[in-house]
């Protein structure tokens, strides 16, 4: 049996086998990063803020006292001397008018955006992934249908239909119950225009010549949708929740800032600049800068790595930075 040094001499092509494991994955994580600089800090930012939303306290373990923030996101302390402080060793970033330490606030402000972002990329991308399938696969009177009802959601300006509904659901409702007002309206917007791109996806893929065929040889509209339509539609899914992600941020952001979304005393990065502190904001200015700088690095953050996700599922752009 010739080894495969032999074959080497005699000219023939050695198949190398292929890695797997830890070392693989470790590989594919350098190459992403030796690839996409901007991509790989911006996924850095990613683990840190769940790393974060994780962490900042155990007590989903039973542990009662944080683990990463100084303090509680509502411990307050009203001495004269601990309200409005600046930056100490005690307060990095400083307290607010009740003497909350705003380190602390930020970090629990990263759990409140983590759960309100991925869960509405997770049911956008869902509703997205099942009206976009269905629509652009059986086409007639379905795809009509199901286009028209998209159309009536994006004929409403977003802004409009996200206050309205929360002021109507949510207006009085907890913390918990308005975080999930804002994961449902959200995931109704940004899954509107996602079934237009995922239908497109399905067009295109339903039009290959395997599909035709799948139908050939039998098999069932749910084979080939589940089989060959869904895997080749869902990495457009992938890279449309991770570009989106930032956006969702920044718009649970705004909202909590105008007042509709979470509010005080929880640590929303939006509602800690909110309005209603605008006076206090200009005396003390780096009340407003550290929860406005912890909104720009997430988005950013979001962003890169959505695009360098972008990049790498899509074969006409991984030879861009």
């Amino acid at each position: 049996m010739a080894t495969a040094l032999d074959a080497s001499m005699m000219g023939e092509a050695v198949l190398k086998p292929r890695r797997s494991g830890a070392g693989h994955w470790a590989a594919n994580v350098w190459t992403f990063c030796r690839r996409k600089p901007l991509g790989a800090f911006g996924g850095a930012i990613v683990l840190a803020m769940l790393f974060c939303a994780l962490f900042v306290d155990i007590a989903w373990l039973g542990f009662e006292q944080p683990l990463l923030a100084p303090s509680g996101y509502n411990d307050q302390n009203i001495a004269r001397a601990d309200i409005n402080q600046g930056s100490t060793l005690s307060h990095p970033f400083g307290t607010d008018a009740l003497g909350r330490d705003i380190f602390s606030r930020i970090l629990y402000g990263a759990r409140i955006s983590i759960i309100i972002g991925l869960g509405t990329v997770l049911f956008a991308g869902s509703a997205s992934l099942i009206i976009g399938t269905v629509s652009g696969f059986f086409g007639g009177w379905i795809d009509t249908v199901l286009q028209r009802l998209v159309d009536v959601v994006l004929a409403i300006p977003a802004v409009i239909l996200l206050l309205f509904g929360l002021s109507v659901f949510a207006a009085r409702a907890g913390p918990y119950v308005t975080m999930m007002w804002i994961v449902i309206f959200l995931s109704i917007i940004i899954a509107a225009g996602s079934a237009r791109v995922v239908r497109g996806a399905t067009i295109a893929t339903a039009n290959n010549q395997y599909i035709d065929a799948a139908r050939t040889i039998g098999a069932t509209n749910s084979r080939i949708i589940l089989r060959h339509i869904v895997p080749n539609v869902i990495p457009v899914v992938i890279v449309l929740a991770s570009v989106q992600l930032g956006g969702v941020i920044l718009a649970e952001a705004s909202i909590s800032f105008l007042g509709y979304g979470i509010r005080d005393p929880f640590p929303s990065w939006g509602a800690m600049l909110s309005l209603s502190g605008s006076l206090q904001f200009r005396a003390f200015p780096q009340q407003a800068i550290w929860p406005g700088l912890a909104i720009a690095l997430a988005v950013y953050g979001f962003n890169m790595f959505g695009d360098a996700i972008r990049d790498v599922l899509d074969p006409r752009l991984r030879g861009s930075r």
